[in-house]
This record gives C-alpha cells, sequence and structure tokens, in this order.
C-alpha cells in the first residue's frame, strides 16, 4: 500500500488574490512554480508547462499568438520569467510543411530558434512541439508518481480508462520530440472534450482554458490517481518485508564504511561525491521481498532514468549478519561486474552514429536494510539522483501493488540515454572547475583563514565541511557560504580537534554527507604569549594539544580514509612563521609550531606510497577577521613590542620585506595551490606567506 506521504492529498495552493493582477506569463511562472514545489507532482528539471498568449509583434506592431514554455534545462519549482522560450506560434505550425516524418524529427529542434519571438536568449527544448499543437492556451505536462505508476503497469491503457474514463486519455510510449507534439495534436482533435493524457512509461499531460483551470486539473487528475491506489493498493508494499531494518545509527555507520570504499573505486576517471538516503520509501524497498526482481528492470519514465542509469547496483548485505567486512571485499568485484555489464548493454544497442561509451558506473547503490547511496559528479546532482530514483520506487510500488511493473525496454532507454540531441546539450555543458568532486575539511573553518580557504575551494567547485568549536562562528559561516555556492556545497561539524571521539565524529559526519574525503586543512589554532618562567603546564599542554595533538588526530583521519579510497589525498597544515623562526615570550606556541611542521615532514613520507600528499602554508600577522587576533595575544603581543596594539598590523607591514600587510585572502590562495592538482608533483613543502621574512626562510 501506499506510504503517508503518498496517500495525501495534492493542496490546491492557488491564490486568486495573488494571481488577480498577474499577467498570463506571471500567471504561468506562478503556476509553474505551485507545480514544482511538491515532488509528487514532478521530479527536479522534471515536466514543462506552456501559455499561449497574444502579444505585439516588436517588428510589425500587430497581436501575435506566443507560445511561453519552460526552456531547455530549466526547473518548474525554481524558474524565473527568464527562463522560458518565447516562439511565435504562426512559424511553429509551419514547421509542418517541412517536416520529413519521424526517422528525421531530430532535426526539427534545429528549426525551432527560427521560430524564436522577441530575441529571446533561452533556447528552446525538444518538449516545445508538445506545447504548440495541444490546441488549448494552457498546458502542464508534470512526472506524478501516482499518475507514472500508473503509465508504467502492464495494463497502463485499460487502468487510465478504469479511473479516468473518457477525461483522460492514453497514448503508447514514444519518445519526446516532434513526432509526440503530432500525436498529442491528433488525440485532442478527435477527444475535444477530453481533460489530459496519460503517456505510456512516461507521464501526463493537461491543459485548460485559463491558468487556473490548468492547475486546478492537474491536481485533481494527481488526486483521483492517489484516491485510486489508496483504495486498490492495499497489499504489503513490493510483496512485503524479506529483511530487517536496521536502527538508524546502525545504518549511518555502515554507509560511512561503504561510501568511501565504492567513492574510490568508481573515481578514477571523474571524482564522484555521494549521497545517503534512508527514508521510509528506501527502506521499504530494500527490505523487500522485490527488491532485487524489481531493481534490475530498471526505471520507466525517461528522466527517471537519464538520473539513474539504466539499473541500480544491489549491494551484497545481509543486515541478519551486518558482517561489511564481508561487503567492502566484495565491492570491488561487484562493481567490475556493473561496469561489465553495462559495456554489453552499449554494445548491444549502439548504433552506427551512437557517441562514445559514457561513464560504466553505477549512480545508485542499494544496500539491504540499511538504505540508498547515490554518487554523481557533485552533491547536487547525486542528491537530485537519489530523489529520482525515490520518484521510481513509489512507481515500482504503486504499478507492482496493482499490476506488473514494466520498466522502458532496453532499446528504448539505450536510444534516450545516448540520443545525439541529449549529447549535443552534454557538449555545451561548462568545463568542470578545477576542484569539481572534490571533498575538503577544513578545521577551524569559522575563523578567518579558514573561512578564506573553504571559500576558495568553493569558488572552484569543491565540497566543504566546515569544522569548529565555535558553534555561533560555525552557523554564521555555514550560512554565508551556503548561501553564495547552495546548501549543497557546505556542511558543518563542530568538532574539538584535541578530542579522539569528536574528531572520528566529525569526519564520519562528514563521510555520511559528501561519501568521501579528498583535502584536509588541518587549521584549527590559538596563540599564547608569556615570558617562560610565566608559562604554566596547562598553558604548554594547551598549546601542544590543539596545534600539535589536534593536528595529530585529524591527519589520522584522513589517513585512514584516504587508504580505504585508495585515492590518494591531501593534507595541508596552516601552520606558522613562528614554527621556523623563534619569537620572543611565545615558546609554547613556537614549540608546538614546529612540531606541527615536523609532523607534516613525517607524514607525507607515510603517505607518499599512497599519492597522500602533505604540505604546509606559514602565515605571519594575519590580523584581518582572525579570532587568534582579538583579545589576549594581540595585546600580549604588542606588549612584547613594547607598541599600543593599534600599531601592530603597521609593525608587522613594516617588518616585513614587501611592506605589506597578509590577508587571511592570501593565505587560502596558498592552499588552494598545495590543495589542486597545480601542485600535484609536490609534496614535504612549506609555503611561506608572510611577505618576506629572512629568518623564515626554509633554507
Amino acid at each position: 500500500m501506499l506510504d503517508k506521504h503518498q496517500g495525501a492529498r495534492l493542496a490546491n495552493l492557488w491564490d486568486e488574490g495573488k494571481a488577480a493582477g498577474m499577467t498570463e506569463p506571471e500567471k504561468l511562472l506562478y503556476r509553474s512554480n505551485l507545480l514544482g514545489s511538491d515532488k509528487r507532482i514532478t521530479n527536479y528539471g522534471g515536466g514543462n508547462t506552456s501559455a499561449k498568449v497574444m502579444e505585439k509583434d516588436p517588428l510589425t506592431g500587430e497581436m501575435v499568438e506566443v507560445l511561453w514554455v519552460k526552456g531547455s534545462g530549466g526547473d518548474v519549482g525554481t524558474i524565473k520569467m527568464d527562463g522560458f522560450s518565447t516562439l511565435y506560434m504562426d512559424k511553429l505550425r509551419a514547421l509542418k510543411g517541412i517536416y520529413r516524418g519521424v526517422e528525421f524529427e531530430d532535426e526539427m529542434v534545429g528549426y525551432l530558434p527560427h521560430c524564436t519571438f522577441n530575441l529571446n536568449p533561452r533556447a528552446a527544448s525538444i518538449d516545445t512541439p508538445l506545447h504548440a499543437y495541444v490546441p488549448k492556451p494552457h498546458v502542464d505536462h508534470m512526472h506524478p508518481d501516482a499518475i507514472i505508476a500508473i503509465a508504467a503497469s502492464k495494463n497502463s491503457r485499460e487502468l487510465t480508462s478504469r479511473i479516468f474514463g473518457d477525461e483522460i486519455g492514453w497514448l503508447p510510449w514514444k519518445r519526446p520530440g516532434y513526432e509526440l507534439g503530432l500525436w498529442l495534436e491528433k488525440f485532442c482533435q478527435e477527444n475535444p472534450d477530453a481533460r489530459g493524457v496519460v503517456l505510456e512509461s512516461h507521464g501526463l499531460f493537461t491543459w485548460g482554458d485559463t491558468a487556473k483551470e490548468a492547475y486546478e486539473t492537474t491536481i485533481e487528475i494527481i488526486n483521483r490517481a492517489i484516491a485510486w491506489f489508496e483504495t486498490e493498493n492495499t497489499g504489503p508494499a513490493f510483496g512485503g518485508q524479506s529483511k530487517p531494518v536496521l536502527a538508524a545509527a546502525d545504518r549511518a555507520a555502515i554507509a560511512k564504511k561503504l561510501m568511501p570504499v565504492i567513492r574510490g573505486l568508481i573515481s578514477a576517471g571523474e571524482s564522484k561525491v555521494g549521497h545517503f538516503d534512508d527514508g521510509q520509501a528506501v527502506l521499504d524497498f530494500v527490505t523487500s521481498t522485490s527488491l532485487e526482481p524489481l531493481a534490475a528492470l530498471g526505471t520507466s519514465c525517461p528522466d527517471h532514468f537519464l538520473r539513474t542509469k539504466i539499473r541500480p547496483l544491489v549491494v551484497d548485505f545481509d543486515p541478519t549478519q551486518p558482517d561489511v567486512g564481508k561487503t567492502l571485499a566484495g565491492l570491488p568485484e561487484a562493481i567490475a561486474t556493473y561496469r561489465a555489464d553495462y559495456a554489453a548493454y552499449y554494445e548491444r544497442c549502439k548504433r552506427a552514429d551512437s557517441p562514445a561509451m559514457r561513464d560504466p558506473n553505477a549512480v545508485v547503490y542499494l544496500v539491504p536494510g540499511v538504505g540508498m547511496i547515490t554518487f554523481a559528479k557533485d552533491k547536487a546532482t547525486a542528491r537530485i539522483s537519489a530523489e529520482f530514483y525515490i520518484n521510481a520506487i513509489n512507481v515500482m510500488r504503486g504499478a507492482s501493488g496493482v499490476s506488473t511493473y514494466v520498466g522502458l525496454p532496453e532499446q528504448e532507454a539505450f536510444d534516450i540515454e545516448y540520443w545525439l540531441l541529449e549529447e549535443a546539450k552534454l557538449q555545451r555543458m561548462p568545463k568542470p572547475k578545477s576542484l569539481a568532486g572534490r571533498i575538503a575539511l577544513v578545521t577551524g573553518g569559522a575563523g578567518g583563514i579558514g573561512k578564506a580557504t573553504a571559500n576558495r575551494l568553493m569558488q572552484e567547485g569543491a565540497c566543504v565541511v566546515l569544522a569548529d568549536i565555535d558553534e555561533t562562528a560555525l552557523e554564521a559561516a555555514q550560512t554565508e557560504l551556503s548561501t553564495r555556492y547552495g546548501k549543497d556545497f557546505v556542511r558543518s561539524v563542530n568538532m574539538n580537534v584535541t578530542s579522539e571521539a569528536a574528531v572520528e565524529s566529525g569526519f564520519g559526519d562528514a563521510l555520511l554527507a559528501f561519501g568521501g574525503l579528498d583535502i584536509l586543512v588541518s587549521n584549527a589554532g590559538l596563540a599564547t604569549s608569556a615570558a617562560v618562567e610565566d608559562t604554566t603546564l596547562a598553558l604548554w599542554n594547551k598549546n601542544m594539544d590543539i596545534l600539535a595533538t589536534g593536528y595529530f588526530l585529524v591527519s589520522r583521519e584522513a589517513f585512514r580514509i584516504f587508504r580505504n579510497q585508495k585515492a590518494g589525498g591531501n593534507v595541508v597544515f596552516v601552520a606558522s612563521k613562528n614554527g621556523l623562526a623563534a619569537s620572543p615570550g611565545a615558546s609554547a606556541y613556537c614549540t608546538a609550531k614546529a612540531a606541527e611542521i615536523h609532523l607534516a615532514r613525517c607524514l607525507a613520507l607515510e603517505g607518499a606510497s599512497a599519492q597522500i600528499r602533505v604540505n604546509v602554508v606559514n602565515p605571519d600577522a594575519v590580523l584581518r577577521g582572525s579570532k587568534i587576533w582579538t583579545g589576549e595575544w594581540k595585546e600580549q603581543r604588542a606588549a612584547a613590542y613594547k607598541m599600543d596594539v593599534d600599531e601592530l598590523e603597521a609593525h608587522y607591514r613594516e617588518r616585513s620585506m614587501l611592506k605589506l600587510s597578509v590577508f587571511p585572502e592570501d593565505i587560502a590562495e596558498a592552499i588552494y595551490f598545495l590543495a589542486s592538482d597545480m601542485s600535484a608533483k609536490s609534496t614535504g613543502n612549506i609555503v611561506n606567506v608572510d611577505a618576506g621574512n629572512a629568518q623564515s626562510f626554509t633554507r
């Protein structure tokens, strides 16, 4: 039966007060955002909406009919006005005169730019003819789980008629494109009273004379499908449970062990980022008797398939005897087998003009009793892929509960995956940034240098875990960076680097969030100043605990992850000029910083055979934005140099050889260099970022 979330009715969110003063394009945007706000209606980036609007032609001044339709690559839930393509309807209709037949339908995409209204730069999508040729002013094309469950059933035509009568029609599977647009037009002409149509293995088209009518029809039809499943699909989900669900803590612990190993095995050609989901829908599926046979069938809806690959990989794990060691040992063979199967699928289905085979690794990994792991080129894509597969789970749950679930035929799936139009879209994608797919953990991440470093790494596409002991500053830093780069790309963990348990827990959280680790920036710090005779044992130990033991603990944990991933790794220590050059009244601090530098040298020796690089950045006098240079330390250094605190920055600037101040961004730039492939052949090195200080020359 459907779970509580699936069974809940969709709310009618249309607010006539809001819509009353809107233009027709504004109502289209309003309707689109409402529909895209619920994943039960359509998945991220899936579906499209349109409106046919009378507008003044900017060239002739005459009123002409214009199609406003979601442009290529957009998402109805987040689309803005500039996300819609606009095209002359008379030119779109004129395309019928040059259409050469279904075997040439792909060439029609090249004519769409010639139909552009008002020089709109937004590229039109392949679905444009589907909207253009439906003879209604407002059209919605959605991918609701409840409707696709009908569309993916063996007897989908009969079920559509049983549930909706003549109100909603049915069309057999046809790949989206120009021909399907003509099919929809013909259906509407032959069924003038129909309010929509179910497309086999695909989704739902609905329409209306007004924006409100189209929206309310879409909601109504989906709710009727949900209600029908509530009545008819009353048996146990997926044939019933055959495996136990592990406790939440155990599920997380197993995922943390599996994710970095899987990541290492699949990231040879492109770094991947992971996502873990153990929601109820996933758990119902991965504990069911039907897990393996249904998973093998793959998905039905083309949008689901493009995001989740031909089929998932079911991990060999027995939750009744949770021996994760056995599972880990079997992963290399399981992943190699999946790749071989994918290559065989490619060879079976390829055509003379097919693009070269792409990454043969699975996107979705299903772990019985534990949950679902997805890997993709970045965190957002991995998360969205998981959302798509949850949509697919909901579809399989519904279809298998009332009929027989039918996946997309293999050749059809291949022809969509390796569609030349899809390949052209992929080729237009911007080149990945230098740290795309890389995962970094930055200790002291809420401070001046730490936050600047996170910002610099994220500029280059990295996912970053901010680790800090200051919860208030940590929350502020995460908010700032997530606002700038997106919530998918940054996480935060409260971490006391002197606590073995806290370090292990924090790194575990990072693994669960992103699936692995590539870069450790060990930056947590403090600074103290006291004459040696006034240095207490507690003060000495505090320096050693944070600056030596803390660096050891986080490095040890990073090394463990790097060795499990078997994909190399990168450690950058933020030490200090004082690790090389002594300063008066700071023996504890200077000694601890020297220990950091020597620890880095030792780790560089140990890590080299596993391609783990370890390097050091030595800052000096980074006052701006630094938590260290507030309060006592600033006062203590001013006292040591017998000057006012306001004179310190000028003092350090003038003391430097280059007569320049050093800022957090300067340190971040050096860290980025050492963390990136620009320094791929450097390990055991020290980069001084101190505006020049002869005392701290490394040789």
